[in-house]
């Protein structure tokens, strides 16, 4: 059990090309020096660089060392400026209040985030098991209640498997009460529910801003009848569509007080990971749960125990 501290029938859809953004990078930065980066973070001028470089060969140290020891720049910077040289996704110090609950971005090297890399290397390996034949599958996070942290540990659990550099797609599933579009500040105007029902509707896939990797599918307008939809076949072929052009894919589901929702997610997506709520989750709901997922064809890779 890991553990982690907080917080009818319609045909197939085919989503239009219009969809996926193209696989964009960014800039390549990893020629360019620390010094170089921390300089343009900073808008540092050339007599100020030229004050670094001089302490730097007096006190024998790095260029974010020096710069750092003359209050040029902060380790906060050293370390968005090391981030930027290795292509690895880090929210600068300035838009870290507008997404909070992201804490894998915005403090990628804090104990929390590197509980969430822990997770995720759990969970990759068993859901792609070494030298296994099986379909690939994706990952369904369910809890029993509300507040169990659920929408937060998929959010951050997106952003981990995105900056491992794979295409990594987070869909809002939880028609009853979506809340990732608010964690990553995009716009619900269409999405899931759309797409369900039929609708043609273009770019519902957005990139997130300085996640290169990382891609989410929010609900859109909330339907009526959520359990409906998520039961028709068009829910399962759009997931094998999404596994076909993402490597990662983390489905977010209403808790499961609302119903069979989470269950039939889970069965479409293949695998299940169960959040609990320390000293809030009750056992028998916990045990409850892990029965329903035992009896569908989803694989439960794991229990986490969110500790607030």
């Amino acid at each position: 059990m890991a553990r982690f501290r907080h917080s009818g029938v319609m045909p197939a859809p085919e989503p239009p090309e219009t969809v996926l953004p193209p696989d964009e990078s960014g800039p390549d930065v990893t020629g360019r020096s620390i010094g170089s980066l921390i300089a343009e973070t900073r808008h540092l001028s050339p007599e100020q660089v030229e004050r670094v470089l001089q302490y730097q060969r007096e006190k024998g140290l790095r260029f974010g060392e020096a710069a750092v020891a003359l209050g040029y720049a902060s380790n906060d910077d050293v370390m968005f400026a090391l981030a930027q040289q290795f292509h690895y996704p880090y929210a600068p110090e300035e838009t870290r209040g507008q997404n909070p609950e992201l804490v894998a971005l915005n403090q990628p090297f804090s104990v929390q985030a590197e509980s969430f890399r822990a997770i995720r290397s759990q969970v990759m390996m068993r859901l792609n098991p070494e030298g296994g034949h099986e379909p690939r599958r994706a990952l369904a996070v369910v809890s029993p209640d509300t507040a169990d942290g659920k929408t937060f540990f998929a959010a951050n659990l997106a952003v981990t498997l995105a900056q491992l550099g794979g295409r990594t797609l987070l869909v809002d599933a939880d028609m009853r009460g979506p809340r990732q579009h608010q964690v990553f500040g995009i716009t619900n105007a269409a999405g899931l529910s759309g797409v369900l029902s039929g609708r043609a509707e273009a770019k519902v896939i957005q990139q997130v801003s300085g996640v290169p990797s990382l891609f989410v599918l929010p609900t859109g307008p909330t339907p009526p009848n959520p359990l409906e939809l998520v039961e028709r076949p068009a829910f399962g072929l759009l997931m094998r569509e999404l596994l076909a052009k993402f490597d990662h894919v983390v489905v977010d589901t209403p808790a499961a007080i609302y119903g069979s929702d989470a269950g039939v997610i889970a069965t479409r997506c293949g695998a299940a990971l169960l959040i609990a709520r320390k000293d809030r989750s009750r056992v028998t709901h916990l045990q409850d749960q892990v029965t329903m997922l035992s009896h569908s064809t989803a694989r439960v890779v794991g229990v986490i125990v969110n500790e607030y």
